[in-house]
């Protein structure tokens, strides 16, 4: 079981409240915004992580969404070439800050698309989403560099969800976070399946780390599922991350 040690943050800015939507939940609190992510890495510091904490980036409303700049593996990293126009200069940088960390820092081409909220690691292996904003070509190319370094990569083409992380969360000791489109998909059927109701949807963005799971604030019982599987669980408020789409997962790299 992998442990994570670090995780890279950057800080809501305040055109997040233009950022890329398709909630229909209203505009998010910018205020409220930053209190709950300065919450969520606290969160990560009781995990037990470094965290370190990049400034706000203004020229990128939905820059606070970090996680899909980049995939992080126990081999190398891959800067990613987000799929939304208006993300795609958000990589600018990502590749001298993570060769801090690598020594192998890879990146996706065109005309690649790839964002990290497609990416699932489990174990040595990772599941890459089909999506609106990862396209095969760059599903392709994360699979193949994958391959250089001793792991494999399996393609799964979405219908409904954004992100492959929308709708799936591997836990570890072989349990996975399911919903929707995902319950009793044929590629995670060997996996210990841990069903989150249609009506907690949301839910299914939660993320294990060190033994501990992070989970939205608000779903009771995709919560008592999670604590009921042995896991320790920290509840988050979300609330204006969701409001554009975004997750737990999305605030962070962890490796």
């Amino acid at each position: 079981m992998k442990e994570f040690k670090i995780a890279i943050v950057r800080k809501p800015c305040p055109e997040m409240v233009h950022g890329i939507t398709s909630a229909n939940l209203g505009q998010p609190d910018f205020i409220k915004a930053t209190e709950q992510h300065a919450e969520y890495v606290r969160a990560l510091e009781q995990c037990g992580l470094r965290v370190r904490v990049l400034e706000a980036d203004s020229r990128f409303p939905d820059s606070v969404f970090i996680e899909d700049v980049a995939v992080c593996t126990s081999r190398c990293a891959v800067v990613t070439r987000p799929g939304a126009p208006s993300r795609m200069g958000e990589t600018t940088g990502i590749r001298e800050l993570l060769k801090a960390y690598y020594q192998s820092v890879e990146e996706i081409e065109p005309p690649g698309t790839l964002e990290g909220g497609d990416v699932m690691m489990v174990d040595g292996h990772l599941f890459i989403g089909l999506s609106e904003r990862t396209n095969a070509s760059g599903g392709g190319q994360l699979v193949r560099i994958l391959e250089r370094y001793g792991k494999g990569g399996t393609a799964v083409p979405l219908s409904r969800v954004l992100h492959l992380k929308t709708g799936v969360s591997y836990l570890e000791n072989n349990n996975m976070l399911v919903c929707g489109e995902f319950v009793h998909h044929p590629y995670f059927s060997q996996y210990s399946c841990i069903e989150v109701p249609a009506s907690e949807a949301y839910a299914a963005n939660s993320v294990w780390i060190n033994g501990t799971v992070l989970v939205p604030a608000g779903f009771p019982l995709t919560k008592a599922k999670i604590e009921q599987a042995g896991y320790r669980v920290i509840p988050l408020d979300m609330s204006e991350f969701r409001k554009l789409d975004g997750g737990l997962s999305c605030l962070s790299l962890r490796f």
